[in-house]
Order: C-alpha cells, then sequence, then structure tokens
C-alpha cells in the first residue's frame, strides 16, 4: 500500500495523518449523490477535484486511495448482505463492527485506517458499551446510569463535541427562527449565527437559506402549473397527461433535480 505521507487536499486540513481524513470526507461527500449518478461518474468527479487541489502527484496516490476506498465500500456493501441475516441483539451489532474492522485491513495500512476511521471507531465502541450496559440484566436502573456516566465521562473531547454539534446547530436554527418570527432581519440572524460558530459557518447557512427559499419557490411555481395540466387534460388519455407532466418538469428541471419531484407531489 502507498502511503500518502504529508498529503494536504484540503484548506485546513493540515498535514499527516488528518490528511486521509480529510479525503475520506471528501469521498464521501461524492458518494453520497450514488443512485443519482453511477459510481465511475462520481469517480470522475472525484479525479477532478484531486486534480484541481493537489500536485500531480499528490493527485495520484489520492487516486490510488480512492480506488481502494471504493473497493472497500464494495466489499462492505457485500458483507452488509450476510449481516441481515443475522439475529438482532448486542452480539451481532458487535460481529458487524469485528467483522468491518477485519475487512479494512485489507484495504488500508494502519495509518491509513486510524486517521480515515478512527474517530467512527471510538464512537462505534462507545455505543457498543452502552448497549452492553443496557442489555445487561444484572443491573438495576441506577447502576446502569452509574455505568453510562463514567462513560460520558471518559469520552473523548473530539467524540463529544461531534455527538453535541448536530444539537447545538439545531438549537441555534430555532433560535434563528424564533429571531425571524420577531421581525429580525436576515442580517441580525447573520450575526447571530457568527457568534455562536464564525463568520464563514454563517455565511455557509446564508447561503443554504437562500438556497431553501429559491427552490421552495420553484415547488410553489411548479405545483401549480402541474395541477393547472391535471385540470386541463382532466379527461384526456393517461399517457397525454404524462407526456404533458413530463415536458414541465423537463423544462424547468435538471435531471438530478426530477429525481426529488416525487417527494413534493401530493
Amino acid at each position: 500500500m502507498d502511503s500518502l505521507g504529508g498529503l494536504n487536499p484540503l484548506p485546513g486540513a493540515g498535514s499527516g495523518p488528518l490528511a486521509y481524513a480529510a479525503l475520506r470526507r471528501l469521498f464521501d461527500y461524492h458518494l453520497s449523490t450514488v443512485g443519482e449518478q453511477s459510481v465511475p461518474a462520481i469517480a470522475q468527479q472525484i479525479h477532478l477535484a484531486l486534480d484541481q487541489t493537489l500536485a500531480p502527484e499528490q493527485a495520484a496516490a489520492a487516486k490510488r486511495l480512492l480506488a481502494r476506498y471504493l473497493d472497500f465500500k464494495h466489499a462492505l456493501f457485500a458483507l452488509e448482505q450476510h449481516w441481515t441475516q443475522l439475529p438482532p441483539g448486542s452480539q451481532s451489532v458487535r460481529q458487524r463492527f469485528d467483522g468491518m474492522q477485519a475487512l479494512r485491513a485489507r484495504f488500508f495500512n494502519a495509518e491509513e485506517e486510524q486517521a480515515m476511521f478512527g474517530l467512527e471507531d471510538v464512537a462505534d465502541q462507545d455505543a457498543l458499551a452502552r448497549l452492553d450496559i443496557a442489555n445487561n440484566p444484572a443491573l438495576d436502573a441506577a447502576q446502569r446510569s452509574a455505568q453510562w456516566a463514567t462513560l460520558d465521562a471518559a469520552m473523548p473531547q473530539a467524540l463529544r463535541a461531534e455527538r453535541d454539534a448536530p444539537r447545538a446547530i439545531l438549537h441555534l436554527e430555532d433560535k434563528a427562527r424564533a429571531l425571524r418570527a420577531q421581525g429580525g432581519s436576515e442580517d441580525e440572524v447573520y450575526r447571530l449565527r457568527a457568534q455562536a460558530l464564525d463568520a464563514s459557518a454563517a455565511a455557509r447557512l446564508a447561503e443554504l437559506d437562500r438556497e431553501d427559499q429559491a427552490w421552495r419557490g420553484r415547488m410553489d411555481r411548479y405545483l401549480a402549473e402541474r395541477a393547472a395540466v391535471l385540470k386541463a387534460l382532466a379527461e384526456a388519455p393517461e399517457s397525454e397527461r404524462v407526456a404533458a407532466l413530463d415536458s414541465l418538469q423537463q423544462t424547468q428541471f435538471s435531471e438530478l433535480e426530477r429525481k426529488r419531484l416525487a417527494a413534493y407531489e401530493p
């Protein structure tokens, strides 16, 4: 297995092992669109991102890592099909964890595995320990609470921050909604977020707000036009209604966007 050494593919990623974690985040970000796009097409997008970000030698090493990561994901999918046949319970969950670790060792060296999956493993081990406590019939409620508190105290700060981050964001967004409901401006919402996070994160959230608002506006117009088409063609053959709706979608949405429409249509 080749080593990426000081590969630093993303701004702020640092050097050394952290670069592997940054690469995995990049890979997973693109692979989240599997189903909307083929794996080869996604791999090409990742290659382009690596070529745009890294020096040629580093990009080549990152592409080799990507190839192994895709092979690992394919093997993991096959293993998951086996796991679905196992009985539920703590033991089968632990078997899945052990099996996944053994599988990873076939594709990654120790440095890569620790950097790419280390924090995830700590979280999984913590979850397994909590599951064992919950399923231990020898413990009463007070003993379970005491053992869970011990796990809380021993939890690494990075894992605690990762666990608490979604709740913190949800709480922040509740405050943003309340501020808007009270007549607060988008500038005031930005300042609220910037104070809780930082300026760049507040800017990203504001951009997501704008994208969401634009999408909701497009959906409102589409649904109104869709209803009008269905009303106008109520007596027409089904094939004609389908063709008219398909034409409407083609003119207003990209191929990827059209895959989302079913979730909004009545």
